[in-house]
């Protein structure tokens, strides 16, 4: 592609990647009122019985799993738009379920209500990928970054729906946010309709018919393949693991359902308000070391969490966990984007998102299991273990990939 050709793509992709952002925005806080009332609401339907309780926020996760790989190959037949509007629908079905849900008081209805916004989630999941379809790399690594940040903005609206909603069907506790939850999604439907495909849709195929590029088993053995997906599986999981017992932890420790839904907001900003510059730290530094750091952070979240159970340690636990994840994953998928041809993306991104997100569902459910038992406290120990086999891994990768470098100089 010559110059001027490279040029007015980049246009598209930066003006393609402000829409992205928007949609991101709006589709993405409805999963601050997920996590925040699935447990809660869990609780309110159930009992006082907490082993159970995540079990909706677990459903919410298994349902984006299970649709990864499913969306990413319908958007590679049907592009990007078209695969966003449909994508937008089961978040605006789920909410208006949920709330049926709690006003039936069927906790049942309530974990399949929540099951269908997490299907949306992974519609949501391809926002990232859909900003490096095409253009320069700078370009390409920018515009992820911008989708990303519309976090900050999902990480008001979601929260403060809560606070602004909640009592808008009382006495039915928790009713009224759900039914926001569902015109949030219908908002997000339409932002949708204005994305533009800036990459071919559909795979080439082979001559014998099958999709083009190598093998996934080719692909999956590749040590920067296995580093990269192994560092974002473990930044979504820990993320989920810590993120879903909040919200239980605070209000066992006698603090109130508006400071837990603060305490998210607070984390959801973390995830998201530094992607307005990752994209800049990872050209400058490297996708290796802002890895490192997200896994630094990650640390530092699990060192505060268990030194106090005040508000101000639960807040600030929660801000080092999102910012842990924003450096953790968004470094993570952009080494993921190292390890695939253009033909394969819609494989390779589908297959990492099942996986990313299997792990982060079995540890939103393991986490309702642990709060009701070992506590916040050994939650917390957890991400130790964790960080430590991911930064081997991300060694290991980098210490083959110089041998290689040197053995072909």
């Amino acid at each position: 592609m010559d110059a001027q050709n490279m040029l007015e793509l980049d246009r598209k992709v930066r003006r393609n990647a402000f829409v992205l952002m928007a949609a991101n925005a709006v589709n993405g806080s409805i999963l601050p009122i997920a996590v925040t009332l699935g447990g809660l609401a869990g609780v309110y339907l159930l009992g006082p019985d907490k082993s159970l309780a995540t079990l909706p926020v677990t459903a919410s996760t298994v349902g984006s799993a299970l649709t990864t790989i499913p969306a990413a190959m319908l958007m590679s037949r049907i592009g990007r738009r078209r695969g966003f509007v449909l994508g937008a629908a089961p978040a605006v079905l789920g909410g208006l379920l949920a709330t049926y849900a709690l006003m039936q008081g069927t906790f049942a209805l309530f974990v399949v209500a929540l099951f269908l916004i997490g299907m949306s989630g992974a519609f949501n999941q391809q926002y990232r990928f859909a900003a490096i379809d095409a253009g320069s790399m700078a370009v390409r690594t920018k515009a992820m970054s911008l989708v990303m940040a519309g976090g900050i903005f999902s990480g008001i609206l979601g929260p403060q729906a809560i606070i602004l909603t909640n009592d808008w069907l009382s006495p039915i506790a928790f009713a009224g946010s759900f039914l926001a939850a569902a015109g949030l999604g219908f908002i997000g439907l339409l932002i949708a309709g204005f994305v533009r495909d800036v990459a071919p849709p559909r795979e080439e195929p082979r001559a014998h018919g099958g999709p083009a590029g190598r093998p996934l088993r080719e692909i999956a053995r590749q040590p920067r393949f296995i580093a990269a997906v192994l560092c974002a599986l473990s930044s979504y999981a820990l993320m989920s693991l810590v993120m879903t017992a909040a919200p239980l932890a605070m209000i066992g420790c006698g603090l109130t359902q508006n400071d837990a839904a603060l305490g998210i907001q607070w984390h959801v900003l973390a995830m998201f308000a530094p992607s307005f510059f990752t994209g800049r730290l990872i050209v400058r530094f490297g996708k290796d070391r802002i890895v490192i750091a997200g896994m630094a952070l990650l640390t530092a979240c699990a060192v505060v969490g268990l030194s106090g159970i005040t508000l101000a340690h639960f807040w600030i636990t929660l801000i080092l966990l999102g910012l842990g994840w924003n450096f953790g994953f968004i470094g993570a998928t952009s080494m993921l984007s190292e390890t695939y041809r253009p033909e394969e993306k819609g494989r390779v991104q589908g297959l990492n998102d099942f996986l990313v997100l299997g792990s982060a569902a079995m540890a939103s459910l393991l986490s309702g299991k642990l709060i009701g038992g070992p506590g916040w406290a050994f939650i917390n120990m957890i991400v130790f273990p964790v960080v430590m086999v991911s930064l081997i891994a991300l060694t290991w990768a980098f210490l083959l990939r110089r041998s290689t470098s040197r053995e072909k100089a």
